[in-house]
C-alpha cells in the first residue's frame, strides 16, 4: 500500500478531513468513498475549501488518486455520511473504504 492509500483509508475510517493538492490548488475535503472506478483509483469527497491559483467550487468532487499530491490527514473530524445521495451517482468497480 502507498502512503496516500494508507492515509485515505485511515481518514475515512476515523472521519477526518484531509488537505491535499490537486491540479495546482490546495483543497480541504471530507473523504467519503475511495475505490476503483473504470479501472482508475478515485476518491469521492465533499470539498469544503479550495485555495490557490486554481480555485474550484465547493461540493462533491471526484479525484484521481494518482494526481493527488501532498495529502495530509487533519485532526478535524466531520460528521460522516451526507446521506445516500452521493452513493447513487457513482458506480464503483471496487470500494476500498466508505464512510458509514
Amino acid at each position: 500500500m502507498t502512503t496516500i492509500d494508507k492515509q485515505l483509508r485511515s481518514a475515512i475510517a476515523t472521519r477526518r478531513l484531509v488537505k491535499l493538492r490537486y491540479n495546482g490548488s490546495f483543497r480541504v475535503v471530507e473523504p467519503h468513498d475511495y475505490g476503483v472506478q473504470k479501472g482508475v483509483d478515485r476518491l469521492l469527497a465533499y470539498q469544503q475549501q479550495s485555495f490557490g491559483p486554481k480555485k474550484s467550487e465547493l461540493g462533491w468532487r471526484l479525484f484521481d488518486v494518482a494526481k493527488i499530491e501532498g495529502l495530509t490527514v487533519l485532526d478535524t473530524v466531520f460528521k460522516g455520511s451526507r446521506g445516500a445521495s452521493h452513493q447513487t451517482h457513482h458506480v464503483w468497480d471496487t470500494v476500498y473504504a466508505r464512510v458509514d
